[in-house]
């Protein structure tokens, strides 16, 4: 089977991808908010599928990654434009969508290798959600 050698990494660099997806999901689900605590994970699970595919798939091809960056990038969009509600003259969902975005970054950091970056999406994003929302009440 071609590519067997290379599973156990693709499988440490999903399973990174989750757990750091993990704490936000996690806080979304804890304050009632869906998506939750399946959702996020899920979504940098599958952003760093995607980009795993596409190294394995077209290795030393940095066009035909680029075009599956840009189509996880397109999905996560679509997503994130679903978890946003209007109506009665106000908008709401739109701090979940961001999450969404940032959770696929965060697939899409360990997809190649940047586990730093995703643990600092990740633990930013947290921050932002449990930290900013007092702030936020105040004003």
């Amino acid at each position: 089977m071609e590519g067997l050698d290379q599973f156990p990494g693709m499988l440490l660099r999903l399973a990174v991808a989750f757990a750091l997806a993990l704490p936000v999901g996690w806080e979304r689900e804890h304050r009632k908010f869906s998506p939750g605590l399946r959702t996020f994970p899920l979504v940098a699970t599958g952003a760093c599928a995607f980009l795993l595919i596409a190294q394995h798939v077209f290795p030393g091809e940095a066009r035909a990654q680029a075009y599956a960056f840009q189509a996880v990038l397109s999905g996560i969009g679509f997503i994130g434009g679903g978890a946003i509600l209007k109506g009665q003259g106000n908008v709401k969902g739109i701090a979940t969508a961001v999450c969404i975005w940032i959770t696929a970054a965060v697939g899409v950091a360990v997809a190649y290798g940047l586990y730093l970056l995703g643990a600092t999406l990740s633990l930013t994003t947290l921050v932002a959600l449990q930290l900013l929302k007092p702030l936020k009440e105040i004003w």
